[in-house]
């Protein structure tokens, strides 16, 4: 299964796929929206781990593309914030299927887009 990692600190962005590697997922990792959209654009992704803190902003509308494009596909968000803590997120973004918090170890995060992934 394919995972795409999209964060913008590098170092943290390479910690998550390194995990999500030794889980035996595919991942590709980019910094921000537009390398997310176009990597959708052309590639199936089964599972999707997105920061709601892009330096440039823009994971709503990954999701929301990602949605168009690949129906079947989970979100993950991970944030710093509590904004979302109400749930309020699973009804703005249809395809969502986690919030977690940025300090979430990257086994956790792994095993969840595991989860997801069906494996």
């Amino acid at each position: 299964m394919s995972v795409l990692v999209v964060e913008s600190n590098t170092a943290l962005r390479r910690i998550w796929a390194w995990h999500l590697v030794r889980h035996g997922l595919r991942v590709t990792h980019v910094a921000d929206d537009n390398a997310a959209i176009e990597h959708l654009s052309e590639n199936q992704t089964g599972v999707i781990i997105i920061s709601l803190e892009l330096t440039d902003g823009g994971a709503f509308a990954v999701a929301d593309y990602a949605s168009y494009r690949w129906p079947d596909a989970s979100v993950i968000f991970v944030t710093r914030s509590s904004f979302f803590s109400d749930g309020s997120i699973f009804q703005h973004c249809n395809n969502a299927c986690a919030i977690l918090p940025n300090a979430t170890k990257p086994e956790d995060l792994a095993a969840m887009a595991s989860h997801y992934a069906g494996l």
